[in-house]
């Protein structure tokens, strides 16, 4: 059993201190928001995820995690201190550490025993050398401590299982005994472990994600030369997903991707390449490529509707960058939603999780409890996000609701042949024969 502090009551914070709670150790989880950790002391969670809210609770009655807002508190026993907090997008694209240079300037501070500093931040190549920078220029008296990069790869609405149950873990630093210490910590994932020096696993991180943006936005690119050649890009995907130097993974077409990682970490690698004086041509590739999908949207009900959308209502399943959460972090949803109303259209929404976060980011939306008072009225539905609910509806019901007939699909959770029975106008992403007019070419 170790002592533990972890520095940011966010995602991956409570997801990390949750997950160390359950494998036994003590961990103190710190955020300077004392609302919120107000609330978690509660077992009340800033965040929806699958399974969270019932191991915070669990460890908090059994005294295993605890909360607070004061460095000394975490830090007094602590002979590790994670840092997790955000890394925002700044204003050209990098990763804006400014929470980063906090948490170190705090922990170098307060700290009073040896420490092993854990950046699990997403943070650019070369910040774990300079956290220790931070922290040595700050420390009140000189204390030994060892700075190890430990990235995380948790998946939105599989965070759990994902930390519980990894491919693998990578550790980046300097120095072998404070890896070996870190690596000790996750020996009872039995996952491989992979240990290197700081920049390479703050790389692995970057380039981890980065090639899955680059995955969804080629199977994009494909999808569109599929609607011009009458291929189904579902069927191509299969296809492609059976060769095993492909892999099914990540080849979903649709609307592109969103959320808290690709679209930042994308930017803030290309950045970095660009500062280096590198041309990030492909990367650069991914975000247009990403960028026009969600644009498929408009051009589909414009398609369908005519190309004057004013006084049109859409109707907007799902908000969320991705099911099971209620993250809104760059979602395709706000992009669409605010296209929309500029083309004159009035925007009706619903989701299962994240309607209190869009509520705020958008109050202009009309917003509904379910889906069939959802599309009451509309001229056409969009399915923005692929919740296991929307592939449950009552089609019939949901028809009768409307006005109009048309469904866009951006997720391809649908049968273009089932949804043309229900009476639907109906189009997929890159669907070939099955996306264009009602009868078959």
């Amino acid at each position: 059993m170790e002592n533990i502090a972890v520095i940011g009551a966010g995602y991956v914070g409570l997801v990390t201190s949750a997950c160390f709670a359950d494998l036994g150790n003590r961990v103190c989880c710190l955020d300077i928001d004392t609302e919120r950790i107000m609330n978690l002391k509660k077992g009340v969670l800033p965040i929806y995820e699958p399974g969270l809210a019932e191991m915070v609770n669990r460890h908090l009655q059994a005294k295993r995690l605890r909360f607070t807002t004061e460095y000394e508190d975490a830090l007094k026993d602590s002979e590790f201190a994670f840092i997790a907090v955000g890394t925002p997008e700044g204003v050209d694209g990098e990763a804006d550490l400014q929470y980063v240079r906090q948490a170190a300037t705090s922990i170098a501070k307060t700290m009073k025993v040896p420490l092993v500093i854990v950046n699990k931040s997403t943070v650019p190549v070369g910040t774990g050398d300079w956290v220790a920078d931070i922290v040595r220029n700050n420390q009140v008296d000189s204390i030994d401590f060892s700075v190890v990069s430990c990235p995380e790869f948790l998946r939105e609405g599989n965070a759990l299982q994902d930390f519980m149950n990894p491919h693998r873990t990578v550790l980046g630093s300097l120095d072998p005994e404070a890896a070996d210490r870190v690596a000790q910590l996750h020996l009872p994932l039995r996952a491989p472990i992979m240990v290197t020096d700081l920049r390479t696993a703050e790389m692995i991180k970057y380039a981890s994600n980065a090639f899955l943006a680059t995955r969804i936005s080629f199977i994009n690119e494909i999808a569109n030369i599929c609607e011009d050649l009458g291929a189904d890009v579902k069927e191509v995907a299969i296809g492609m997903g059976y060769d095993p130097r492909i892999g099914p993974a990540f080849l979903d077409a649709g609307i592109g991707y969103g959320g808290s990682c690709f679209p930042k970490d994308v930017k803030a690698l290309a950045h970095m390449a660009s500062v280096q004086g590198k041309h990030p041509q492909l990367l650069q590739s991914v975000m247009d490529i990403n960028t026009d999908a969600r644009l498929k949207v408009l051009d589909r009900l414009q398609e369908t509707l005519g190309s004057d959308l004013t006084g049109k209502t859409i109707g907007l399943l799902g908000l969320a960058f991705k099911p099971n959460t209620d993250d809104m972090r760059d979602a395709p949803s706000m992009h669409i939603a605010s296209t929309l109303m500029q083309a004159g259209a009035k925007v009706h929404a619903y989701d299962p999780a994240a309607m209190t976060g869009a509520q705020r980011l958008m109050p202009e939306i009309h917003y509904f409890e379910d889906s069939y008072t959802l599309a009451s009225g509309c001229d056409a539905l969009v399915v923005v996000t692929e919740w296991n609910e929307f592939k449950q509806l009552d089609l019939s019901r949901l028809l009768d609701a409307m006005s109009g007939t048309v469904l866009i699909d951006g997720r391809n959770i649908y049968s273009a042949v089932e949804m043309r029975e229900y009476g639907f106008i109906y189009r997929g992403i890159g669907r070939g024969y099955d996306a264009g007019d009602e009868t078959d070419k």
